[in-house]
């Protein structure tokens, strides 16, 4: 490695170090303590319990209600499936989405290894573009940032779905996966039902404001960097820059009420923003 690269490993490692240590540790381990549990028992379903173990078929059977019991296991995995496709290479407030991916990724990797957790990772655009096996240790989390920073994909593309078929394939046994992207893709319901049907799945939507709303700067020049595309946009036009806004919106309300059917917890992260309040907020919402 360069020196320049060895200065923006280090540089995320002692962010995401501290992070992980100062707020997430005891959060992350309640907020994620489904994940890497092996079924038991079933039992009375007790006041207080999570009904999102109730097991149903027992509950049909008996016509009262039942819920599963989990022994922790000895070993458990957290997965990262990182979208690293044309469209995170764009960011217009002090950062690209693809740096806040690394430093997001990052504070969780560090946040697994401190709870004794392997951590793995898959990359992809439209292809699976690398993964990373989940391991344990320091040197290993230092691998995965050195990936996030340097890696450059092949394709531009985004195939969402083909990323959780791979993850639901490679990974047998439940784990916890957290999946960063923009969501810029279509089609990826089934794979994200199985998915989240077999593990413990959260997403968190990687976003940038000017994503949402388009500058008055006149005629402008768009590029878009995941399949070459260019065209000219009259951004004084207000009638363009509202159904700019009404189609992000909608697009917006169409992810959430996806990963809402599936059950898959979400965030939205911003770059330029403080990441620490949603995600904190994230694990609050699952204890």
């Amino acid at each position: 490695m360069d020196n320049e690269i060895i200065k923006k490993v280090r540089k995320i490692e002692i962010r995401a170090r501290g992070l992980s240590s100062q707020m997430f540790s005891g959060a992350y381990h309640s907020a994620f303590k489904g994940r890497g549990m092996a079924f038991s028992e079933v039992r009375e379903y007790q006041y207080g319990d999570d009904v999102r173990n109730i097991d149903w078929n027992v509950t049909a059977r008996l016509n009262h209600p039942y819920v599963k019991i989990f022994e922790e296991e000895r070993e458990l995995t957290v997965m990262l499936i990182v979208d690293v496709s044309g469209s995170n290479r764009f960011g217009t407030h002090q950062q690209f989405k693809e740096e806040l991916v690394a430093e997001v990724a990052a504070t969780l990797a560090f946040s697994a290894i401190q709870n004794n957790d392997k951590v793995g990772v898959i990359l992809f655009s439209d292809r699976i573009e690398a993964f990373i096996p989940p391991k344990k240790g320091s040197s290993h989390i230092l691998r995965i940032i050195r990936e996030l920073i340097t890696f450059r994909p092949q394709n531009n593309g985004t195939d969402i779905a083909q990323a959780l078929r791979y993850f639901t394939n490679v990974i047998k046994k439940r784990c916890t996966a957290f999946l960063l992207t923009d969501f810029y893709d279509k089609g990826y319901e089934d794979a994200l039902k199985i998915a989240a049907g077999k593990h413990d799945l959260a997403a968190l939507r990687i976003m940038d404001r000017r994503e949402a709303e388009l500058p008055n700067i006149g005629l402008t020049k768009f590029y878009d960097p995941e399949n070459g595309s260019t065209l000219w946009v009259d951004t004084a036009n207000p009638t363009t820059r509202n159904l700019f806004a009404a189609h992000h919106a909608a697009h917006k309300a169409e992810v959430e009420n996806t990963l809402k059917k599936y059950g898959v917890d979400f965030c939205d992260l911003t770059t330029g923003d403080d990441f620490v309040k949603p995600l904190r907020k994230l694990f609050e919402m699952r204890q």
